[in-house]
């Protein structure tokens, strides 16, 4: 009997540990970032629709499944840091490579009747422009929750990443991050007191 191991293989992202190079007061998988990631997205793409209405088109369903994939090649890579990934066009040019070839090699691992599409999931080809900037902005917002949550927890390792995620925010230029900044991200640094208070 022929087996299809994808889905094992994906069930590992809770092995993958992220910011590598750094002390974390709390470890961060793999799989946690993925799963806040996806939310975001598909808040972001709600956000669109409803708040910015620059949502024409936009999928939140699509772009919350690619979200759910978006890092998976990294089973296969492990968390390259951001700044030996992105230190010069070559590096980044060769870990793009990478990216796609082990998102190829997952796909492989599906029965052939949906390895294909699957493969468009992973390389985020299934997304448009405007999904993928969304998808995007999503992951760095993750990010910028995990530096906010160690600068909190007295961790001043995260302090300059903190500053550059905001930096990178910004400088994409996309109202739902934006939006979601303001009203939103303040919210991470109250306790559940703080959060629920009044509203339940």
């Amino acid at each position: 009997m022929k087996t299809f191991p994808f889905n094992a293989l994906l069930g590992r992202m809770k092995y993958i540990t992220r910011w590598s190079l750094m002390h974390n007061s709390r470890p961060e998988s793999l799989s946690e970032h993925t799963a806040d990631t996806a939310l975001i997205a598909h808040m972001l793409c709600r956000i669109a629709q409803h708040c910015t209405h620059t949502g024409d088109g936009i999928r939140p369903d699509t772009v919350a499944t690619a979200a759910l994939y978006h890092d998976a090649p990294e089973i296969l890579t492990g968390d390259m840091p951001t700044p030996v990934k992105y230190k010069n066009d070559a590096l980044r040019t060769a870990y793009k490579a990478v990216e796609a070839e082990s998102a190829r090699a997952m796909a492989g691992l599906l029965p052939p009747e949906i390895s294909a599409e699957t493969e468009l999931y992973l390389t985020g080809a299934v997304l448009s422009d405007s999904e993928r900037k969304l998808l995007k902005a999503a992951d760095r917002l993750s990010a910028l929750i995990k530096c906010i949550e160690e600068c909190q927890s007295g961790n001043r390792e995260f302090e300059a990443a903190r500053r550059q995620q905001e930096a990178a925010l910004h400088e994409m230029q996309c109202p739902e991050a934006e939006y979601f900044m303001e009203h939103m991200l303040p919210c991470y640094t109250q306790n559940l007191d703080e959060l629920t208070r009044g509203r339940f």
